[in-house]
């Protein structure tokens, strides 16, 4: 099974340098049951692309928490056995937590999940980072029902994830000219 990991660029570089996420938990995104009745199609690409979405839209989550974070959505794609993935069935169809998996403690891979294994990682590019940001910053406010403030965070839904093969770590992780 394909599962799609949110992350930062920061959590990403820990990754790359310790060869693997390090986390004894890991939420993740993949192609579930309630995915699918959620998107109402069969073609497995699509429903590959509305996991990845959803991993973006968490990977969002994740920079509105932290302001010193790079505003780059970061989801890093990797192949799992299907039993290291579960999902909550608590949360069923939750329109939040659609396509959510767990990938935990023995479940996962009898061990943890290794960087190379990855199958590649999907992340917004230096043009996105103004939408990206201003999204981050609206979250909040989109979250307790304020149109505009969900019109900013779609604005950055509209900047496609580009993909990088696993070699590529290195040059995504390296700190832009903005940064420096």
């Amino acid at each position: 099974m394909r599962v799609y990991v949110p992350l930062t660029l920061s959590a990403l570089a820990r990754a790359h340098e310790g060869g693997e996420l390090g986390a004894a938990s890991v939420t993740a995104y993949a192609v579930t049951p309630a995915l699918r009745e959620w998107y109402v199609s069969d073609d497995i690409e699509e429903l590959e692309y509305a996991a990845l979405s959803r991993a973006a839209a968490a990977s969002l989550r994740l920079l509105a928490v932290d302001p010193a974070e790079a505003r780059r959505r970061v989801v890093l794609a990797i192949d799992v056995a299907d039993s290291a993935a579960r999902t909550d069935p608590d949360h069923g169809m939750d329109p939040d937590s659609v396509g959510e998996v767990r990938l935990a403690g023995p479940l996962r891979l009898a061990g943890p999940l290794r960087l190379a294994k990855a199958a590649a990682v999907h992340a917004d590019g230096e043009e996105a980072v103004k939408d990206v940001t201003a999204a981050a910053e609206a979250l909040g406010a989109a979250d307790q029902g304020d149109a505009d403030a969900r019109f900013v965070v779609d604005g950055a839904e509209d900047h496609e994830l580009l993909w990088f093969a696993t070699q590529e770590i290195p040059y995504l992780i390296a700190p832009t000219a903005e940064e420096r």
